[in-house]
């Protein structure tokens, strides 16, 4: 019988992307992308022969090869990192911190897109959806829906987790449901992100999660924009959402984050934070 790209991926997913051969990274990478050795063999503009010696470990490719494959796969910098590793070189991209001074110019860049985004919430996130920054809009819906503050500073898991926001978003099945849409997507574009595996496993763990959200569907790909409802004591505050990521990046960083503005879709949605 013939294994799905999920089943390939899930033989070796234990394994750690800096410890596991060149051969079988590759092979989930491809796998996970649904790309075959031929066709990525034509792509890289190398023999299928020289890809299959490689994949069984008989040939130690460049580090020109392994960036062209990585570039072929649309691997992320993280992904290409590792799979550098595995071909026993360094790591050809950094990872610096959101904070640091060669970031300045990204930070100022968020900071900016932050404000303009006010008196309506904005926030940021890095790719395991960990909130990183926040403008002052975002401050006052979630003071206004968890005064006491809220249980996790993770999307996920203030989602998913019928103690934190859960309860407060009236479209909670048409929210989750696409944010879990988004981050399994991502984790089945990058097999051995041990991270984001336990995450996934993590909310699907959570009471009430519908059956069917447990098992994978390749046809059924995120929307590039969400509504969201939340429910306060005097109405309702809807949002549509949009995400925004750098488009061409040389560091991990600001390859990863991503920028959640959520732009109100009613007047009492308007009305409510203009008055605060």
């Amino acid at each position: 019988m013939q294994r799905s790209c999920y089943q390939l991926f899930m033989t070796v997913h234990r394994r750690s992307l800096f410890t596991a051969p060149l051969g079988d990274v590759l092979r989930e990478l491809r796998g996970a992308r649904g790309v075959s050795q031929l066709e990525l063999a034509l792509r890289c503009e190398i023999s299928p022969r020289h890809l299959s010696f490689v994949e069984t470990g008989k040939s130690q490719p460049s580090r020109e090869i392994i960036e062209r494959i990585g570039e072929e796969l649309e691997l992320s910098l993280r992904e290409r990192n590792g799979l550098h590793l595995a071909a026993g070189y360094a790591p050809r991209y950094r990872e610096t911190p959101l904070d640091a001074p060669e970031l300045t110019i990204i930070r100022e860049a968020i900071e900016a897109t932050l404000g303009q985004q006010l008196p309506y919430p904005a926030f940021v996130a890095d790719r395991h959806w960990n909130i990183v920054m926040a403008n002052a809009g975002m401050a006052t819906l979630m003071q206004a829906l968890r005064p006491e503050g809220l249980a996790h500073d993770n999307v996920l898991r203030q989602l998913f987790d019928p103690t934190d926001l859960r309860p407060f978003v009236v479209n909670w099945e048409e929210v989750a449901g696409d944010l879990l849409r988004h981050f399994r997507y991502d984790v089945m574009r990058s097999p051995f992100d041990a991270e984001g595996r336990a995450l996934l496993d993590e909310v699907l763990a959570y009471p009430d999660i519908p059956t069917h959200w447990r098992r994978l569907d390749l046809s059924d790909a995120p929307l590039p924009m969400l509504r969201t409802v939340f429910a306060l004591p005097e109405g309702q505050l809807s949002f549509l959402s949009t995400i925004a990521q750098f488009g061409t990046a040389w560091d991990l960083t600001v390859q990863e984050v991503r920028v959640e503005a959520m732009h109100p879709t009613d007047d009492f949605t308007r009305d409510w934070f203009q008055a605060r």
